[in-house]
């Protein structure tokens, strides 16, 4: 049995226990020194990131641009020619095909009353449009660029009329820095784009359509399609910024005919190709007979 004492210590302690004041949370903690906002180092990582996106805006859209050109200047396989398979564009729906002498000269000053627009084939500038990839801003004289379309290149024109900013970048794709290429408006053009090679030619009315990358798969520097094999597609000579005017005027009377009359056939252009105007594969090594077909 509890003692007297024994009951009155344990009284006194719930008693204490009732009076004591309750305590809140926090405190009896020591007061907290204020923390100094670290500005310079919130800045430097203001800095950092807007370099980062400075730097992603300046260079991802220049490695997306070269994406697309890598992608464009991809030749597809199935349209490569080969000896088995020497003019794979005979299966590119819409393509005309003609044939035309080679190695026939006009002067700077004359013209050729071609027989069809654009040209792609048929007398020429001794002079030819730069070809190494030139993408032209101003029209250029066709007599200079049917001379490249003889070196084995393919001539893009377009309407800029019908071809706006966008079809123009796709365009230019293509061609931006690849040898046996080039491209230039054509104001006045029946079609939205016109591709030409030696002897070829294809219109489309988009800068999307697919018959662009199997035509320049096909024709550019065929060796069994062009006549002068191995001509170089570069002429510094030819300034890319100021080239000789396009005329599209009627042709005059003194225009030089698509036959070539009056003109002497260069034979060291008769290098071969599908118009039979030399061995394939051989530059400057006529066929037998001289004259290529077609003359």
């Amino acid at each position: 049995m509890p003692s007297r004492t024994s009951a009155t210590s344990a009284k006194a302690v719930r008693a204490a226990g009732k009076s004591s004041p309750s305590r809140k949370t926090g405190k009896g903690k020591l007061p907290g020194k204020k923390r100094d906002t670290p500005w310079v180092l919130i800045g430097a990582g203001v800095a950092i990131v807007a370099l980062i996106g400075l730097l992603a805006y300046s260079i991802v859209p220049k490695y997306l641009d070269q994406a697309a050109i890598r992608e464009a200047q991809t030749d597809l396989k199935e349209w490569v020619p080969s000896k088995e398979n020497q003019d794979p564009s005979a299966k590119i729906a819409g393509v005309v095909k003609m044939e035309y002498p080679a190695g026939l000269h006009v002067a700077a000053t004359q013209r050729v009353a071609y027989d069809k627009t654009p040209a792609f084939g048929g007398p020429h500038d001794g002079a030819w449009a730069n070809c190494t990839g030139t993408v032209y801003a101003k029209p250029i004289r066709m007599e200079n660029a049917v001379h490249s379309l003889e070196h084995g290149a393919v001539w893009i024109a377009y309407n800029p009329d019908k071809v706006d900013a966008a079809g123009v970048q796709t365009l230019s794709n293509f061609v931006k820095g690849r040898q046996y290429s080039l491209m230039s408006p054509y104001p006045g053009l029946d079609s939205a784009i016109s591709l030409q090679s030696w002897g070829h030619q294809l219109k489309v009315d988009s800068a999307d359509d697919a018959r662009i990358k199997q035509f320049i798969s096909a024709l550019r520097e065929n060796p069994y399609a062009y006549p002068e094999v191995g001509a170089s597609c570069s002429n510094p000579i030819f300034d890319a910024n100021n080239p000789p005017p396009f005329d599209s005027s009627p042709y005059g009377p003194e225009a030089v005919p698509m036959d070539g009359k009056g003109l002497t056939q260069d034979q060291t252009e008769l290098g071969g190709g599908g118009t039979g105007s030399g061995i394939p594969g051989l530059p400057n090594i006529p066929m037998p007979g001289g004259l290529p077909q077609g003359q």
